[in-house]
């Protein structure tokens, strides 16, 4: 795996923190950055010495072809499994992922291992995936691409009188004829007043001359994500749509000129915030300016009010401002940065510039 010399040295240092003897990988996202392994059930054991990928028999051969630096070993119940391997390994003290085990399958754990101290991490794991390496930037890439080159495929559909699912549905089926695995999530087509819902799904509503359309597309590409958002508008804008795109377009460059290694996520959200709420529209910024992209399409690192820490080299992440007004609609302008040693590189590449988004 690309991955494999970042992981060790961030999971040797969350081992030694924690004084444990082994982490268990529960969610698929993470064991497939660890190990390789891309199907739907499996749990990932990393001591010191071991690494250990189980399943059941559903998935022992492809688990052979795919997972890599980790040996194989099969179950037939899922806990009993991992149970009897965490013995074998004469586990005390076992880190595990405590955002994907669920209670129950917890419980059952704990009754298997009453000998084993069970230690549940959330922050520690959160950047694990946060830096992302040559190989995992190019297939962000790739899916930008595929995302990119298929929404102008569906641009032409976009004209007074089209249903807003129809444009969506048509953009998910060039996305996958152009090579993805499939939509990143469900493509958001918001126009006029329904533009004002930040996660506003494509609907049966026709759209109409002079209204704001907000399209929010991804697709996955060999597992990992894109996602953009373009506010198109369809005929002239009038001097208030003018207004509000210019200032969530500055708001968006302000963020972007923000970024560079060791900036706080707080201060390049702030840096959005201010201009929005300085032209007076900040009542209506209600989300975060960005958060980070990869195998999930929502992670870490998350740059909003609340976010934590800071930026660093590699890390891949959104910066999407927008301004909803109830009744009225909305814009959002969303591009995907990767962070570099002086600043950032904006991967996206389709136009946000109004006069390119005048349809």
């Amino acid at each position: 795996m690309p991955t494999v010399g970042i992981a060790q040295e961030y999971i040797a240092s969350v081992m030694g923190r924690m004084n444990l003897d082994a982490l268990l990988f529960w969610g698929l996202e993470n064991i497939r950055y660890l190990c390789g392994f891309t199907g739907s059930d499996g749990a990932l054991i990393l001591t010191d010495r071991e690494r250990i990928f189980l399943s059941d028999s559903r998935y022992e051969e492809q688990a052979k072809g795919e997972i890599q630096g980790a040996a194989f070993r099969k179950y037939k119940k899922k806990i009993e499994g991992v149970a009897q391997c965490l013995k074998s390994l004469k586990v005390r003290r076992l880190g595990f992922e405590a955002a994907a085990l669920t209670c129950e399958s917890y419980q059952r754990l704990k009754k298997e291992l009453p000998r084993v101290i069970l230690v549940p991490l959330t922050d520690q794991l959160t950047n694990l995936r946060s830096r992302k390496v040559s190989e995992e930037i190019d297939k962000i890439r790739g899916a930008i691409r595929i995302a990119s080159d298929s929404f102008l495929d569906a641009l032409p559909r976009l004209k007074p009188g089209a249903k807003e699912k129809a444009v969506g549905d048509f953009l998910e089926i060039r996305m996958k004829r152009r090579g993805g695995e499939g939509p990143g999530f469900s493509t958001i087509v918001a126009s006029g007043p329904r533009g004002a819902l930040p996660h506003g799904k494509a609907t049966d509503k026709a759209v109409e001359k002079k209204e704001l359309v907000v399209i929010d597309f991804g697709v996955r590409f060999q597992g990992y994500h894109s996602d953009e958002t373009k506010t198109v508008i369809l005929g002239k804008p009038d001097g208030r749509q003018k207004k509000i795109y210019d200032l969530v377009r500055r708001a968006q460059e302000r963020a972007m000129k923000a970024i560079r290694p060791g900036v706080s996520v707080r201060r390049i959200d702030a840096a959005a915030r201010g201009v929005i709420s300085r032209g007076g529209y900040g009542e209506f910024f209600g989300h975060g300016t960005g958060h980070g992209i990869g195998l999930a399409v929502h992670e870490p690192p998350t740059i909003s009010p609340r976010g934590s820490g800071v930026v660093e080299a590699g890390m891949i992440f959104s910066v999407e401002p927008g301004i909803y007004i109830p009744g009225w609609g909305g814009v959002r302008l969303e591009d995907l940065v990767l962070v570099t040693e002086r600043g950032c590189e904006v991967l996206t590449y389709l136009s946000k510039e109004l006069k390119d988004n005048i349809v």
